[in-house]
Protein backbone atom coordinates (compact mmCIF):
# COMPACT_ATOMS: atom_id res chain seq x y z
CA UNK A 1 0.00 0.00 0.00
CA UNK A 2 1.41 3.42 -0.93
CA UNK A 3 1.64 6.27 1.52
CA UNK A 4 -1.13 8.20 -0.26
CA UNK A 5 -3.51 5.32 0.26
CA UNK A 6 -2.84 5.27 4.02
CA UNK A 7 -3.86 8.89 4.62
CA UNK A 8 -7.53 9.86 4.14
CA UNK A 9 -7.92 12.69 1.57
CA UNK A 10 -4.32 12.33 0.42
CA UNK A 11 -5.26 10.76 -2.89
CA UNK A 12 -5.15 14.18 -4.53
CA UNK A 13 -1.35 14.46 -4.38
CA UNK A 14 1.45 12.07 -3.72
CA UNK A 15 2.83 12.70 -0.21
CA UNK A 16 5.69 15.12 -0.03
CA UNK A 17 5.16 16.49 -3.55
CA UNK A 18 3.38 19.83 -3.21
CA UNK A 19 4.45 20.88 -6.73
CA UNK A 20 2.34 18.19 -8.35
CA UNK A 21 -1.13 19.39 -9.44
CA UNK A 22 -4.09 17.10 -8.91
CA UNK A 23 -6.80 16.64 -11.53
CA UNK A 24 -9.12 18.68 -9.31
CA UNK A 25 -6.53 21.47 -9.07
CA UNK A 26 -6.11 21.41 -12.84
CA UNK A 27 -9.89 21.65 -13.38
CA UNK A 28 -10.00 24.60 -10.98
CA UNK A 29 -7.15 26.26 -12.84
CA UNK A 30 -8.94 25.69 -16.16
CA UNK A 31 -12.10 27.27 -14.72
CA UNK A 32 -10.14 30.32 -13.58
CA UNK A 33 -8.53 30.70 -17.01
CA UNK A 34 -11.91 30.36 -18.75
CA UNK A 35 -13.43 32.96 -16.43
CA UNK A 36 -10.55 35.37 -17.04
CA UNK A 37 -10.90 34.93 -20.81
CA UNK A 38 -14.66 35.48 -20.65
CA UNK A 39 -14.12 38.65 -18.58
CA UNK A 40 -11.59 39.93 -21.13
CA UNK A 41 -14.05 39.22 -23.95
CA UNK A 42 -16.85 41.07 -22.15
CA UNK A 43 -14.53 44.03 -21.51
CA UNK A 44 -13.47 44.07 -25.18
CA UNK A 45 -17.10 43.95 -26.32
CA UNK A 46 -18.01 46.79 -23.95
CA UNK A 47 -15.09 48.83 -25.24
CA UNK A 48 -16.13 48.18 -28.85
CA UNK A 49 -19.73 49.18 -28.05
CA UNK A 50 -18.53 52.44 -26.48
CA UNK A 51 -16.30 53.14 -29.50
CA UNK A 52 -19.22 52.45 -31.87
CA UNK A 53 -21.44 54.81 -29.87
CA UNK A 54 -18.79 57.54 -30.01
CA UNK A 55 -18.36 57.02 -33.74
CA UNK A 56 -22.11 57.25 -34.27
CA UNK A 57 -22.20 60.50 -32.27
CA UNK A 58 -19.35 61.95 -34.32
CA UNK A 59 -20.79 60.88 -37.67
CA UNK A 60 -24.26 62.14 -36.74
CA UNK A 61 -22.90 65.69 -36.72
CA UNK A 62 -22.50 67.13 -40.23
CA UNK A 63 -19.19 68.81 -41.00
CA UNK A 64 -18.82 72.22 -42.55
CA UNK A 65 -17.89 71.64 -46.17
CA UNK A 66 -15.62 74.52 -47.06
CA UNK A 67 -13.77 74.72 -50.39
CA UNK A 68 -10.58 73.71 -48.53
CA UNK A 69 -12.30 70.71 -46.88
CA UNK A 70 -13.78 69.68 -50.23
CA UNK A 71 -10.30 69.80 -51.80
CA UNK A 72 -8.88 67.62 -48.98
CA UNK A 73 -11.68 65.08 -49.43
CA UNK A 74 -11.22 65.08 -53.21
CA UNK A 75 -7.45 64.54 -53.02
CA UNK A 76 -7.75 61.75 -50.45
CA UNK A 77 -10.45 60.05 -52.51
CA UNK A 78 -8.41 60.35 -55.70
CA UNK A 79 -5.45 58.56 -54.10
CA UNK A 80 -7.71 55.72 -52.90
CA UNK A 81 -9.48 55.44 -56.26
CA UNK A 82 -6.21 55.22 -58.17
CA UNK A 83 -4.90 52.54 -55.83
CA UNK A 84 -8.11 50.51 -56.24
CA UNK A 85 -7.98 50.89 -60.02
CA UNK A 86 -4.36 49.72 -60.04
CA UNK A 87 -5.50 46.58 -58.21
CA UNK A 88 -8.10 46.03 -60.93
CA UNK A 89 -11.05 46.79 -58.67
CA UNK A 90 -14.20 48.51 -59.89
CA UNK A 91 -15.56 49.61 -56.52
CA UNK A 92 -14.28 51.14 -53.32
CA UNK A 93 -15.91 51.31 -49.91
CA UNK A 94 -15.66 55.01 -49.10
CA UNK A 95 -17.58 55.02 -45.82
CA UNK A 96 -18.65 52.55 -43.16
CA UNK A 97 -21.01 53.61 -40.41
CA UNK A 98 -23.40 52.19 -37.80
CA UNK A 99 -26.92 51.54 -39.09
CA UNK A 100 -28.21 53.85 -36.37
CA UNK A 101 -27.29 56.69 -38.75
CA UNK A 102 -30.16 55.56 -40.99
CA UNK A 103 -33.60 56.68 -39.86
CA UNK A 104 -34.82 53.09 -40.41
CA UNK A 105 -31.66 51.38 -39.08
CA UNK A 106 -30.71 50.19 -42.56
CA UNK A 107 -34.00 48.51 -43.53
CA UNK A 108 -34.31 50.33 -46.89
CA UNK A 109 -30.67 49.62 -47.72
CA UNK A 110 -30.97 45.97 -46.77
CA UNK A 111 -34.09 45.60 -48.93
CA UNK A 112 -32.65 47.73 -51.78
CA UNK A 113 -35.61 50.09 -51.69
CA UNK A 114 -35.53 53.06 -54.06
CA UNK A 115 -35.67 55.76 -51.39
CA UNK A 116 -32.78 54.46 -49.28
CA UNK A 117 -30.76 57.72 -49.56
CA UNK A 118 -33.60 59.56 -47.79
CA UNK A 119 -32.92 57.47 -44.67
CA UNK A 120 -29.32 58.71 -44.32
CA UNK A 121 -28.48 61.26 -41.63
CA UNK A 122 -25.39 63.23 -40.61
CA UNK A 123 -22.14 62.67 -42.46
CA UNK A 124 -23.41 59.67 -44.43
CA UNK A 125 -26.06 62.00 -45.86
CA UNK A 126 -23.33 64.50 -46.73
CA UNK A 127 -21.34 61.74 -48.46
CA UNK A 128 -24.40 60.84 -50.51
CA UNK A 129 -24.92 64.50 -51.47
CA UNK A 130 -21.25 64.80 -52.49
CA UNK A 131 -21.69 61.78 -54.75
CA UNK A 132 -25.00 63.08 -56.15
CA UNK A 133 -23.68 66.57 -56.86
CA UNK A 134 -20.08 65.91 -57.96
CA UNK A 135 -19.30 62.25 -58.56
CA UNK A 136 -22.46 60.99 -60.26
CA UNK A 137 -22.08 63.55 -63.09
CA UNK A 138 -18.51 62.23 -63.53
CA UNK A 139 -19.87 58.71 -64.14
CA UNK A 140 -19.43 57.17 -60.69
CA UNK A 141 -22.10 54.97 -59.19
CA UNK A 142 -22.96 54.61 -55.52
CA UNK A 143 -24.08 51.44 -53.82
CA UNK A 144 -25.02 50.91 -50.19
CA UNK A 145 -25.22 47.61 -48.35
CA UNK A 146 -25.17 46.11 -44.91
CA UNK A 147 -21.58 44.92 -44.42
CA UNK A 148 -21.83 42.97 -41.18
CA UNK A 149 -24.47 40.99 -39.33
CA UNK A 150 -23.83 40.87 -35.56
CA UNK A 151 -26.04 38.25 -33.93
CA UNK A 152 -27.82 37.80 -37.28
CA UNK A 153 -29.11 41.38 -37.31
CA UNK A 154 -28.16 44.16 -39.76
CA UNK A 155 -25.06 45.98 -38.56
CA UNK A 156 -22.82 48.54 -40.23
CA UNK A 157 -23.61 50.07 -43.59
CA UNK A 158 -20.99 50.49 -46.31
CA UNK A 159 -21.14 53.10 -49.07
CA UNK A 160 -19.31 51.99 -52.21
CA UNK A 161 -18.23 54.11 -55.15
CA UNK A 162 -18.41 52.14 -58.39
CA UNK A 163 -16.96 52.91 -61.78
CA UNK A 164 -18.19 50.17 -64.04
CA UNK A 165 -16.92 46.82 -65.02
CA UNK A 166 -16.00 45.35 -68.33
Amino acid sequence: MSETEKIPGAAQRPLGDESFMSASDLRGYMDKVATARANELVEAMDKADRARDELAKTLAEPIEVTPQKLEEITQSLLVKLRAAAERGETELMVMRFPNSLCSDHGRAINNTLDGWPDTLTGRPRQAYELWRDRLKPAGFGLAAMIVDWPKGMPGDVGLFLTWGGR
